[in-house]
């Protein structure tokens, strides 16, 4: 009798010990593909998307004591694509693994360099970059090229734009046998803050008109913005957001990044005095702010630190968390260093790794973070009197399928269709609609609303 409590207890605490392995934000905010989302694509001069066959957002999750791997093809749910700056590639399913660390800790050593490539992860299995490309001023030729001097250093997010998606992405290209081989896929990625280019106040590219698409969030000012994804020093990344004070009080503002452009016409030295060789001089070829050196830290200029982060209460980690922001400015256009700054805060120990080498435990989310709770969701319509196109955009991050009616108001159905997990915006073509009053219906789980909307021309 004594040996079968003995063993009842040993399975008791053992339960519990697996329950709360899988608690916290770091199980429980990612976007977990169980409906078979698919991947879409817009090719140049088409409007209208084509279907992928690879799956979107996370496939899963595992962990171990100090580890989560999340599973992906790196693929979003929104339509990506495409590319008008020329880029061959198409993103492609890179059935990517990425380790990130469950315990965070400081580096009280030197702080590691973000790199080329991936920084982190956001919470649908996409890559994070940070604000490089591979480009760099060459003195002898005087051009940027890839694997330049590596002095003066291009910054993505200015030097491409023309390149990114609606939704501000692109990928960089996968060759069979390194550089120079065969073309034979894309990495899509996202160096900067995940939402849509005519979601901005002020949008600084015209992508939008022709591909309709979205984003991972929906900027919303009154809010605290959601978590995002996740750095390889396992410290989350939140959008663009936050509470005024770091305890939590103060209301919501824009969490604004601490760098400036620099107040230069020579590109001679580095903000801390560094003499370096010569960069180009500014320019209308060459403006400032094309390269992250033209940048500086000024400690208390904005909210954060030189790692675009800092410690700080938020929604899901009530008692505080260092933290990064994908930082905006005033317009809602992506502001350096974008997400995280020239070095990580935290020890650096998670990355994209080619396989798990440490024994693991498959992630089962429960029901409740699968299922939207009633009054948990909201989204607004846009134009509203409508004309040949209307528009329903959910706020914040949307954890799961969105199912969407369209009535007349005498209560028939008109037309369903879906807002998939991990995106944010779904569009009805209004052009056969008669004009008048119609209610569009949204319900996930427990949650539902009504929205009317008026057809007029």
């Amino acid at each position: 009798m004594k040996l079968r409590k003995s063993i009842l207890m040993i399975a008791g605490v053992a339960a519990a010990l697996h329950m709360q392995a899988q608690t916290g934000p770091v199980f429980t905010s990612w976007l977990i593909n169980t409906t078979g989302i698919t991947g879409r694509h817009y090719i140049s001069g088409s409007s209208t998307p084509v279907s992928d066959t690879y799956p979107a957002n996370v496939q899963s999750i595992e962990y171990a004591t100090a580890n989560v791997y999340v599973k992906s093809s790196g693929i979003p749910s929104y339509i990506v694509g495409p590319y008008l700056d020329g880029n061959p590639s198409l993103a492609t399913n890179n059935n990517h693994i990425f380790k990130v660390p469950r315990n965070p800790a400081p580096n009280t050593g030197t702080h590691t360099t973000t790199p080329l490539g991936s920084i982190g992860v956001f919470i649908n299995g996409v890559p994070m970059y940070d604000c490089k490309d591979a480009f760099s001023y060459k003195a002898s030729t005087g051009t940027n090229v890839q694997m330049g001097d590596g002095v003066w250093n291009r910054d993505a997010i200015v030097a491409e734009r023309t390149g990114f998606d609606c939704a501000k992405g692109h990928p960089s290209p996968i060759f069979a046998g390194g550089p120079g081989g065969t073309l034979v896929g894309g990495t899509y990625h996202h160096h900067q803050n995940p939402t849509a280019f005519n979601l901005d106040i002020v949008p600084v590219s015209s992508v939008c008109d022709l591909y309709l698409a979205d984003g991972l969030y929906s900027i919303n000012s009154g809010t605290h913005s959601p978590l995002i994804g996740y750095a390889f020093d396992g410290y989350p990344v939140y959008g663009a957001y936050g509470y005024a004070n770091s305890d939590g009080t103060g209301g919501i503002v824009r969490i604004k990044s601490s760098y400036k452009l620099r107040s230069i016409t020579a590109r001679t030295h580095y903000a801390d005095g560094t003499d370096v060789a010569d960069g180009p001089a500014v320019s209308s070829t060459f403006p400032l702010g094309i390269y992250r050196e033209d940048y500086e830290y000024v400690a208390g200029y904005g909210d954060l630190d030189e790692h675009n982060g800092r410690f700080c209460v938020t929604p899901e980690y009530p008692s505080g968390t260092y933290c990064y922001f994908a930082t905006v400015d005033a317009n809602w256009n992506s502001a350096y260093p974008y997400i995280i700054g020239p070095t990580y805060y935290g020890v650096v120990s998670g990355g994209k790794v080619n396989s798990i080498t440490e024994t693991t435990m498959p992630y089962t989310p429960p029901t409740a973070v699968t299922t939207m709770k009633k009054g948990s969701l909201d989204a607004t319509i846009f134009p509203n009197p409508a004309g040949d196109i209307i528009a329903i955009q959910i706020q914040g991050i949307l954890t799961t399928d969105v199912n969407m009616t369209l009535y007349d108001i005498t209560g028939r159905q008109i037309s369903t269709s879906r807002i998939n997990q991990g995106s944010t915006i779904a569009y009805i073509d209004a052009r056969t609609l008669y004009n008048g009053d119609y209610v569009v219906r949204l319900t996930s789980g427990d949650a539902a609303i009504t929205k009317k909307v008026t057809i007029s021309r």
